[in-house]
This record gives C-alpha cells, sequence and structure tokens, in this order.
C-alpha cells in the first residue's frame, strides 16, 4: 500500500499536533497580503487535512472547501464543508475556484512524477482564468543541510524513533516512524516526499499552464534564499 494511504491517521495527528489552528490563521493572514483585489468566489483548501486553514478561511467569511484523501483527517473538525478526494482527480468541475491553496508540503507524494504534475493539471483544471494557486514546500537546500539522520523522543507515553535519509536516486526525502510502548501495538509509517528545487517546481507550474508570479521562503513574506525555512510558490492561471 502507499505511504500515504497508511500514514494520515490518528497517530499523524498525535505527532504534529505542534502545527495548530493559530499557525494556520498566521498563514491565511499572509495569504490575504498576497492575494490583495477583488474577493474570491471560492477557495479550495488542497489536501486540507484535519481542516485547520478551510477553518481559518470559513471564520473570516470566505466560502471555502476542503479535499484530503484521509477520511481520518476529514472527520476532524465536524462541520466544515471538506470532501474526500485524490488530488488527481479532484471531484471539481471545470474553473470552479478562484484561489487554491496547499499548505505544508503536500505536494510530491507520488512516485512518478507523471502523477505529480498530474496534481497540478488538475489544480489548473478547476481554477478561473486568472486563478492563483499558493504551493508551500520544504526547502530542499534548507533540508538538505540540516537532515538529522535519527531521532527520538517520548509522545503521549510512547516511544517515537524516527530515521530520516535522502534517496538521491529519486529525489526523494524519505522518514521512518515506528512508535513503541504505550496500550497500543507497536507501529511503523514511512513519509517519502519529492525534494523539488524552486526551478522544478517552476517548471512543473508552467507545464499545466500555471505562471509563477511570486517565490518566497517564509511566511513571513521574506525573499526565496539557499537557507530559507520555506519555499513558498504563488502562480497564476494563463
Amino acid at each position: 500500500m502507499a505511504w500515504y494511504k497508511e500514514w494520515f491517521g490518528e497517530e499523524y495527528l498525535e505527532l504534529y499536533s505542534n502545527h495548530d489552528q493559530g499557525e494556520a490563521d498566521r498563514h491565511i493572514d499572509f495569504v490575504e497580503s498576497l492575494f490583495e483585489g477583488s474577493a474570491p468566489q471560492a477557495i479550495l483548501d488542497l489536501a486540507c487535512g484535519a481542516g485547520r486553514h478551510t477553518a481559518a478561511l470559513r471564520r473570516r467569511g470566505y466560502r471555502a472547501l476542503g479535499v484530503d484523501l484521509s477520511r481520518t483527517l476529514l472527520a476532524q473538525g465536524r462541520g466544515l464543508p471538506r470532501v474526500a478526494g485524490d488530488m488527481r482527480c479532484l471531484p471539481f468541475a471545470a474553473e470552479s475556484f478562484d484561489w487554491v491553496f496547499n499548505f505544508f508540503t503536500s505536494f510530491g507524494y507520488f512516485e512518478s512524477e507523471q502523477e505529480n504534475r498530474r496534481v497540478l493539471e488538475e489544480v489548473a483544471r478547476v481554477l478561473m482564468p486568472r486563478g492563483r494557486l499558493m504551493i508551500d514546500l520544504f526547502n530542499r537546500e534548507q533540508v538538505l543541510a540540516n537532515l538529522q539522520p535519527s531521532e527520538r523522543r517520548m509522545l503521549g507515553g510512547r516511544t517515537v524513533e524516527i530515521e530520516r535519509w535522502y534517496d538521491e536516486r529519486n529525489g526523494r526525502i524519505n522518514k521512518r516512524i515506528r512508535l513503541t510502548g504505550g496500550a497500543s501495538p507497536s507501529r511503523t509509517f514511512l513519509e517519502s516526499v519529492r525534494a523539488y528545487t524552486p526551478e522544478e517546481v517552476g517548471d512543473a507550474l508552467a507545464g499545466a499552464g500555471l505562471s509563477v508570479v511570486a517565490r518566497l521562503g517564509s511566511f513571513e513574506g521574506d525573499d526565496f534564499a539557499p537557507d530559507s525555512p520555506r519555499l513558498i510558490l504563488v502562480a497564476r492561471k494563463d
């Protein structure tokens, strides 16, 4: 089974609990400052997970909808408008959204570049003409320079052991997570995400008919640099 079909469950929510609603609100503050102009009629929160960004958008009066593959994550935050769906085949009509947001490195999951590029083609399909995409990724150079091969910590009475490595042949950063102890059985999960350069993402966006209009390095609005914590791209549908 593909890693992304197994990992995004209760254990994922526990391990990444530090990414909270306050962080999501700060992210939406940032995006609002970027996307000035006419108000959108509809926003898609792509790979929305438990819906914290969708919730932040809805509180501000936006007509926002989330989509995610994980039914466990979708079960969180009941009442938020979200649907189950695969990024490679979005369950929406063409030209349905003015803005699409993709937070927290949710692009590059699939093994083949054809599948990853299909995600961007689907984004372009559901965007209105002149609609905009914000895609938030880790900065490849910064992650590789600071890659911590192993880590061990306690989490809720369980031991978490994490192993990280870079697969240069496939250009992917991998993470093996093993949880042991406590009342639950031991479990092992994998994360494997394509590590893109800014140029690679830009080329993929262009191939889908999306033009990069901004390249930033943090949610504070800093210009992108080799040591930036994030790679944040804003693209517009041609």
